[in-house]
């Protein structure tokens, strides 16, 4: 079977590769669209169409073929306001003064579609996790914004990198937090696999 991430971001690439999988990488590029009310609902709809896009694409290029596309979004959110990549450093200081000494969500939606032999199988599903951000200076929100680390993260920061002194803990999955729940994603690509052998 081959595996295709339907994703640029080399944080999923980099949880991929520790999984030990081999796979390619066929990053999406339609534009993404939200019709979902909550959070849990929103990043399983654009994980779909990122998955959704490249298995179209896929199927035609190589029909019959055994693929499995992986297609992954996550959101930071607060007060039940998704927050997502920032648009500029205004907004990603912003951000971060809204995270600053309190919890907020992180969710990650997952879409796997198997293609196998004609048949399409779709499975969704999505990881929450708490995470608590010590209080924050303007000094340190305006010393880390201008390191270019939050520029291309949901929430303006990243768990992994140099914002990773300023979380005091976290409840859930810390790879979640990274971009993609591993753990659950091997349980869901086990079960996918025992369904259609």
């Amino acid at each position: 079977m081959k595996i295709i991430l339907a994703s640029a971001s080399p944080r999923r690439r980099e949880l991929l590769t520790q999984m030990g999988l081999e796979f390619e990488v066929r990053p999406s590029c339609g534009e993404e669209v939200i019709t979902a009310r909550t959070p849990a609902e929103a990043v399983m709809e654009l994980a779909g169409q990122k998955a959704a896009e490249i298995a179209g694409i896929e199927a035609s290029e190589r029909p019959g073929e055994d693929l499995l596309v992986i297609g992954a979004d996550t959101v930071v959110v607060k007060d039940h306001q998704i927050l997502g990549k920032p648009k500029d450093e205004e907004d990603a200081v912003r951000m971060l003064r809204r995270l600053s000494g309190d919890v907020h969500q992180v969710y990650t939606g997952v879409c796997l579609i198997r293609l196998k032999g004609g048949r399409r199988t779709e499975k969704s599903f999505y990881e929450s996790t708490d995470v608590h951000f010590n209080p924050m200076t303007d000094r340190e929100i305006s010393d880390y914004v201008s390191t270019g680390d939050p520029m291309d993260k949901a929430g303006a920061y990243g768990i992994q990198g140099l914002c990773g002194k300023y979380i005091r803990g976290i409840e859930g999955d810390y790879n979640n937090v990274v971009g993609l729940p591993i753990a659950r994603l091997y349980q869901e690509m086990k079960k996918m696999g025992e369904e259609q052998s």
